[in-house]
């Protein structure tokens, strides 16, 4: 219900800074405003998250490649939507039909999700999120290993109080850059809800 209230209320209230965005980046560089790809959501079903474009148009993306900020094929406009976090507001559409939660794991590929041994399946006990733990702790240029740390913590510790703490650190982690908010996962108190396996890398 809060899901579905908030996403609504913040779809609304955000729509002029959605349609902006969706001009700019059709002004700006050639190709489709939204970056559509299949994802493992809650319980490894597939769903197609809808993000605004930050990357050429012609890159075909590379699903063992970290993508920092600095990355030679991000556009000037998605500079910008990534270091503020303003790419996956559009999943807010992704919200509203009940694919993806607010607050959770962030989705990934289908072929990684294969690859999952029992440890890292515990991240699809949850819905996938438009931000979440790993989101407003960790940063894009960290590995998929310490993210998955903190999406573990997430699923084993998820209640309404940290919902909003992820949410009010999201809009901090959004001015301050994520750099600045960054923290290494052992160095939280969310280790203490995660036991890794000893050959976990």
């Amino acid at each position: 219900m809060f899901d579905v209230g908030a996403g609504l209320a913040l779809l609304i209230l955000l729509s002029p800074l959605l349609a902006i965005i969706s001009l700019l980046i059709k002004l700006t560089s050639p190709g489709p405003v939204f970056f559509r790809q299949d994802r493992a959501g809650w319980k490894g079903a597939i769903i197609r998250p809808i993000k605004f474009r930050t990357m050429r148009g012609d890159r075909r993306p590379d699903p063992k490649e970290l993508v920092p900020l600095g990355h030679p094929d991000i556009t000037k406009v998605g500079l910008i939507l990534r270091r503020f976090k303003l790419d996956e507001l559009s999943q807010l559409i992704n919200v509203l039909r009940g694919e993806m939660s607010l607050v959770g794991p962030r989705p990934t590929l289908p072929d990684q999700v294969a690859a999952y041994d029992e440890f890292r399946r515990q991240r699809l006990l949850v819905r996938p999120g438009l931000t979440g733990l790993a989101q407003v702790y960790s940063s894009a240029a960290a590995t998929w290993e310490e993210r998955i740390l903190y999406d573990i913590a997430y699923v084993r510790r998820c209640s309404f109080s940290l919902d909003l703490s992820i949410l009010a650190r999201t809009a901090l982690t959004m001015f301050l850059g994520e750099e600045r908010t960054r923290r290494p996962f052992q160095t939280t108190r969310f280790v203490r809800y995660v036991d890794s396996p000893p050959d976990f890398r």
